[in-house]
Parts: structure tokens; C-alpha cells; sequence
């Protein structure tokens, strides 16, 4: 018999972590290649995990509600020897083997699998298992075993640590890594040994210190909730909660979208009261008719054509050297809240889709989105992105450009205003619509074009149909 332990996979998109919602196995259960092992939340979405090995679960990593890293121990598996060649000893070190990035599984179904390959090479649920031999594996199992190795043989006092998020998580906390008794197989030093001795007294471990910015640690949150007053404003801590998932991931896109882009912000009040009486006429004619995000939409699309600068994004080289790619067809993204915060859904190949398409598509990713089931592909790639945050009843607003994105279009709420035309007063449909945009990409007079165009198309559906 043999032990090999699967580690967590790369989960795509810059994901590192994952929570552990719950196993589909427990310990002794019988396993078979590519069966659901388990299911995790990331800050995308729900996915469940298909196990790469045949045998008997012999070992799970973790417990439900619990966060795992990626390239950590998920869960081990006893596998029988094969036969025709003598069993292992029982002592013998387990084999620890990762899944391939969620871009390498992308190619698994379209190369030959190695004979001696143990894995199925599937793609499920945009990453499956990894064949043993792939690139990815080798490299993790190069890092993992000749780290073992090297502390095995005397030669290096390295500490067995794998994750950078475990470094980070020692060296914020001041925890000299290389004095910490590993946990994990062979002394992996795992991110539960570094946060024992964060929450530990004082005196538990002895830890050499290191020079890094003050960080709150957990146990300071846990003590904060617990009914400290705040230093800083001398009122109670009714609570203290670390950012984690989605919140998180919001979080950090919001900063980092802040600190790289220059953004600047155009708005129009429009006069949607023609666009309003067009849908209701094509719902009385044919029974539905597209949403108005959906009808808006298609007029984005449209404009994004006439001035391509805004579905584009800005790079910045190894060189220092700024690049402007631009896309031929347009990703829309469009923002949706769920229960677990909010996420930006993608239409793939938008500039294809009429406004039934488009609004069939918003309507099915947000189905999935709202009930965890968007898969990372359905989440990222846009380059364009619509806000209609009408739907919680306000007016405008100056979005936050979705990182590394041009620019994003605002839709506020449609209200019943005094309006002038033709040197009259009349009630009006009115609504506003925001671009903020990145000023690097274009200048002022571009971002006022395109809203012109969305705004005109709006007030005047049946022109702009003509002109096409």
C-alpha cells in the first residue's frame, strides 16, 4: 500500500485559497479517479473537487468551514500496488502530487496522455485532475521533494515551506519561519502552525523577532470583539471580522484599480421615455421583450465600435514601457449583487448578440452567480463592464473602473421628471448615466462621444436603428 497526498489545485485567476465547505467523503471511504471529493468556495464561486487517485481515503486535510491554500495537502489517498510489482513498506514516504493550473487543465483533453500517467487528465469543472507527469506536477513535486531531501540529508537548514502565503503570513507576525516545528508531512511548516503561535501567549514558543509593519492578529480581533474599547475613538468594538472571500477579493480590486488608473467621470441625464414606450410595445406585440439593461446594452456595444479606445486596457511591461491593447469584440461584464457580494458576471462575444440574446445571457449568469455555481470563466475576461445600479433605487454614481478595464458605464434609476422639449414643459422619463474612464487610454472629448452615442441611442431608439 501506498499513501499519496493530492494537493489543492490551482484554482485560476490569481486564487490562492479556498474555504472548505464540506467533504463528500470521509476517512475510509472508497474513491474512485475523478469523483467529487469535496466542494469549495472561492471568491468566485462553488466547485467541487474530483479526487486523481483510485484507493481508500486514508487522510482529510482540513475540516468544513476551514480555508486551504492551493498547493497544500487536500486530502490523501491509500492506493493499492499495481499489479505485477511487490507493495511498498508501510513506512514509506507518501506521494504528493498537485492538480495543473486551471490554464494547463485547459489543454489536458487536447494531449496524448503518457502511458504511465495515473491521473485521467479530465477537465471538470475548468480543471480537473493532472496528469503525473505534466509540468505543473513536476514542479511542485521537485519543490516539495527536494526541499524533504535537502533536510533529510543534513545538507541545507532550510525550513520546509512551500506557500508564500505562509512566509508572508510569518514574516507580518515577526515569526522567524526557520525556528517553527513543522506540522505538516515530512515538517511542512503549514499556515495553522504560523497562526497557532500568532494566537499562543507570549511565552508558548519562543520566536526570533523580525522588523515588518504592525499587523492586527487574529487573536487581537478576537480580543477587540470581545468588549475593548477602540483606542482610537474610544468607543466599544461591537465587532472586528478579518475580510475574507469575496469581501476580500472585492477589496483588493477596488485599491488596486484606485491606484493604478487615472480615472476621470462624464454623466448626461437622458430622456428614456421613447425607449420605455418602444419596449412596452414590443412585450404587447410579441409577450417579452429585452430588459432595459439589455437594450442599453446593445447601444454600449454600438458605441464601443465607433470608439474602440474604451474597450481597452493598459499594461505596464517588464520594461516600464505603458501598453494599450485593443480587443476586436467586446466581453461585457455587468455587476451583480449576490449574497455572497458583489460579482461581475461576463457576456463572452457580446458584440455577436442582439438585446433578446443579451438579455437572456443576464439573466442566466446571474442565476449562476447568485447561487455560487459561476465557474471562474464566467467571472473574469471582460473588457467593457455596465453598472446598473438603478435597481437599488439611486441616481448616479462614480464607479470604480473594474480592474484592468478601460472604463465602466453607470445606469442610474428612471424617474419621472419636469422636462423641457420644444420650449415646453413636460413629465419625462429621465435617467443618468455615468462613464468613469481611464484617462490614459483616451482624452475627455472620446468618453463624451461615447456617452453622446448611448445617451442619443436612448432618447431616440428608432434613429439609431435607421443609421445602422
Amino acid at each position: 500500500m501506498s499513501i499519496k497526498t493530492f494537493l489543492l489545485p490551482d484554482l485560476g485567476e490569481g486564487l490562492t485559497e479556498a474555504e472548505l465547505v464540506r467533504w463528500m467523503v470521509t476517512t475510509g471511504d472508497p474513491v474512485a479517479i475523478d469523483q467529487p471529493i469535496a466542494e469549495v468556495e472561492t471568491a468566485k464561486s462553488l466547485v467541487e473537487i474530483p479526487c486523481p487517485f483510485e484507493g481508500v481515503v486514508h487522510t482529510l486535510h482540513g475540516d468544513a468551514g476551514q480555508m486551504m491554500l492551493v498547493d497544500e495537502p487536500f486530502i490523501s489517498v491509500a492506493t493499492g500496488p499495481v499489479e505485477g510489482e511487490p507493495a511498498e513498506p508501510a513506512d514509506s514516504a507518501p506521494t504528493v502530487e498537485g492538480a495543473l493550473s486551471y490554464r494547463e487543465e485547459e489543454m489536458a483533453g487536447t494531449q496524448a496522455p503518457d502511458a504511465a500517467d495515473e491521473g485521467s487528465g479530465n477537465v471538470l469543472i475548468g480543471y480537473g485532475t493532472g496528469a503525473a507527469k505534466s509540468s505543473g506536477s513536476r514542479r511542485r513535486r521537485a519543490r516539495a521533494t527536494g526541499a524533504a531531501a535537502s533536510t533529510s540529508t543534513g545538507t541545507s537548514s532550510a525550513p520546509l515551506v512551500i506557500n508564500p502565503i505562509v512566509r508572508k503570513l510569518a514574516r507580518d507576525h515577526g515569526i522567524d519561519i526557520a525556528s517553527v516545528n513543522g506540522s505538516g508531512e515530512g515538517g511542512m511548516v503549514l499556515r495553522s502552525d504560523i497562526q497557532a503561535l500568532i494566537s499562543a501567549p507570549a511565552t508558548a514558543a519562543p520566536v526570533a523577532p523580525v522588523a515588518t509593519p504592525a499587523v492586527t492578529s487574529p487573536s487581537a480581533v478576537a480580543a477587540a470583539a470581545s468588549g475593548e474599547t477602540d483606542s482610537r475613538t474610544g468607543l466599544p468594538v461591537a465587532e472586528s471580522t478579518v475580510l475574507t472571500g469575496v469581501r476580500r477579493t472585492i477589496a483588493n480590486a477596488m485599491t488596486t484599480s484606485r491606484r493604478e488608473i487615472p480615472e476621470a467621470t462624464v454623466w448626461v441625464d437622458v430622456d428614456v421615455t421613447k425607449l420605455l414606450k418602444l419596449r412596452a410595445k414590443l412585450k404587447e406585440s410579441a409577450g417579452s421583450a429585452p430588459s432595459m439593461l439589455a437594450l442599453i446594452s446593445r447601444f454600449a456595444v454600438l458605441g464601443l465600435k465607433k470608439f474602440p479606445e474604451l474597450n481597452s486596457r493598459i499594461e505596464v511591461g517588464a520594461d516600464g514601457q505603458l501598453t494599450q491593447t485593443r480587443f476586436d469584440g467586446v466581453n461585457l461584464g455587468f455587476a451583480a449583487q449576490t449574497d455572497r457580494g458583489l460579482v461581475v458576471p461576463n457576456v463572452r462575444g457580446a458584440h455577436g448578440l442582439n438585446a433578446e440574446e443579451l438579455s437572456a445571457e443576464f439573466a442566466r449568469l446571474a442565476g449562476l452567480a447568485r447561487e455560487g455555481k459561476a465557474q471562474v470563466a464566467d467571472l473574469s475576461g471582460s473588457t467593457f463592464t455596465i453598472n446598473n445600479y438603478g435597481v437599488f433605487n439611486v441616481d448616479g454614481s462614480a464607479a470604480i473602473i473594474n480592474y484592468p478595464e478601460a472604463a465602466i458605464l453607470g445606469i442610474g434609476r428612471v424617474v419621472e421628471r419636469p422636462w423641457v422639449v420644444k420650449g415646453k414643459i413636460k413629465v419625462r422619463s429621465i435617467c443618468e448615466l455615468t462613464l468613469s474612464f481611464d484617462h490614459r487610454v483616451c482624452d475627455g472629448g472620446t468618453a463624451a462621444g461615447f456617452l453622446r452615442f448611448v445617451a442619443d441611442a436612448m432618447t431616440d431608439p428608432k434613429q439609431v436603428i435607421v443609421s445602422l
